[in-house]
């Protein structure tokens, strides 16, 4: 396959695929409606049942059977890759993901690997209603030993490009479950490169371990000391960039964005660093308020930080199912004027 260099994050993820299948035939990607030339319910799929029919598997539905299956090829040395169609099918998983894979290396004194990838689309935006529609990898976060990734959408250092070299490595190098959470409306982002980056000062801070696995942060280029800290991830990471821009622009309120592409384990170093600049702290998420993501960033910045940390905020959709109508989604979701406006409450 000659490979290009992609555009958008549908496209990288894609590249990502080909290229651990390429390189290790123990992965096996299975799942429902993979083949071509379907390819997947959002096509991140397409053209690997063509390229790899061995190692590209449809099967009936039946989400908890896939990922029970998946789990006996890991302990057996394979690598299998799970696609979920639709995120809100996760609590079908549940129990294999709580209570079996997470639990494997532990039970067994860290004798067995067991590298099962979940993947799988959350967030709304589409107008698909309550039941297709959720971010729910909130209650997945807390699970000891499951890692749950998230990846942000910047052209990387390699011809994958970031989101599909993160992909790659989660699937060729990690030894542990995962579950890598792609949001819907992000597979038609176009990856950031260094020139659309011109304005913003990005680092990507270093990773533990041998996993490239970054935790970014954002800022205006020569702009004054920043006043508050955002801190994002997957698509709500590209709003809040929008908005960063907006606020400095429109309002000369300048702010850190602070995106990990690992949301558990929990390292937040990162954002204490930032913190202790800036005093406050406003994270995003498409999930529920309540008890999400968001919350645990801040209590847990609160209790490392004291009062270092001044104020603090969240943005998150609201308490509700997510309305199939569009404007009525569109109320439920959290949106970028929603973050402008928490964040110039702050400050």
């Amino acid at each position: 396959m000659t490979q290009q260099v992609p555009e958008t994050v549908l496209a990288s993820l894609n590249l990502g695929l080909h290229q651990a299948l390429q390189e290790d035939r123990n992965v096996i990607l299975l799942g429902e409606d993979l083949l071509d030339p379907y390819g997947g319910s959002f096509k991140v799929t397409r053209g690997l049942s063509t390229r790899f029919p061995d190692q590209v598997w449809t099967t009936p539905i039946s989400e908890a059977g896939i990922t029970g299956i998946a789990g006996g090829m890991a302990l057996r040395g394979m690598r299998p890759v799970v696609e979920i169609m639709f995120g809100d099918f996760t609590t079908l998983i549940a129990d294999q993901v709580v209570n079996h894979l997470s639990k494997f290396g532990s039970m067994y004194d860290q004798h067995v690997d067991v590298p099962v990838v979940i993947r799988t689309p959350m967030g709304g935006r589409r107008g698909y209603g309550p039941t297709h529609s959720q971010s729910l990898e909130k209650f997945f976060l807390g699970v000891p030993g499951l890692t749950v990734i998230a990846p942000f959408h910047l052209s990387g250092k390699t011809l994958i490009g970031a989101p599909g070299e993160l992909l790659y490595q989660t699937i060729t190098k990690l030894n542990s479950p995962a579950l890598f959470v792609e949001n819907k409306l992000q597979y038609l982002l176009k990856l950031l490169s260094p020139a659309d980056m011109i304005e913003y000062e990005t680092t990507a801070l270093p990773s533990e371990g041998n996993l490239d696995f970054p935790f970014y942060k954002l800022a205006m280029q020569s702009a004054p000391p920043s006043q508050l800290t955002l801190a994002a991830y997957g698509y709500m990471a590209h709003l809040a960039v929008v908005a960063m821009k907006r606020l400095a622009y429109e309002y000369e309120v300048f702010c850190d964005l602070l995106v990990p592409t690992i949301l558990a384990p929990f390292n937040l170093e990162p954002f204490y660093d930032s913190v202790r600049q800036t005093g406050h702290l406003l994270t995003i998420e498409e999930g529920t308020l309540s008890l999400g993501w968001g919350a645990e960033v801040i209590a847990r910045t609160a209790e490392s930080l004291g009062n270092a940390l001044k104020k603090s905020g969240r943005v998150a959709s609201k308490g509700t199912v997510v309305p199939a109508s569009h404007d009525l989604e569109a109320k439920c979701l959290p949106d970028e004027e929603e973050i402008m406006t928490k964040v110039l409450e702050m400050v």
